[in-house]
């Protein structure tokens, strides 16, 4: 009886001590769960979001730019991917775009794609890291 009495609050003292309020931890650096990727087909958040930045380094406009230059010419997604980074704020009479950030003055969807491609292609490429 004694016996059974030990190990239970052996046990009990186990797991008072693993409810604590700090993160597990790995050596020294907290432990990280990953969650799994929803499916990017058919779903209008997925199409609205960017190449999303890992969670330390947040990406430059240009780098989302170009990542968006992975989905296909001329698509509605792509134009999605643009307006996503920078939102379309249309104005009645836009003259020629001297940036990237004047692209979101066309109100044409068609006009909007050439002119945000002509300047994600324009970009240099990025070294990766």
């Amino acid at each position: 009886m004694r016996m059974i009495l030990a190990v239970a609050a052996v046990l009990y003292s186990a797991s008072a001590f693993a409810q604590t309020d700090k993160p597990p931890m790995v050596g020294d650096k907290p432990l990280v769960q990953v969650k799994p990727k929803g499916t990017k087909a058919g779903t209008k958040e997925a199409a609205a979001k960017p190449a999303a930045a890992p969670k330390g380094k947040p990406q430059s406009i240009a780098a989302r730019l170009q990542a968006c230059l992975e989905t296909d010419d001329g698509t509605k997604d792509r134009l999605n991917c643009y307006d996503a980074i920078i939102p379309p704020t249309p104005k009645p009479k836009p003259a020629k775009a001297k940036g990237y950030a004047d692209c979101r003055f066309f109100k044409e969807e068609d006009e909007r794609l050439a002119c945000f491609n002509g300047f994600a292609e324009s970009i240099p490429k990025l070294p990766k890291t």
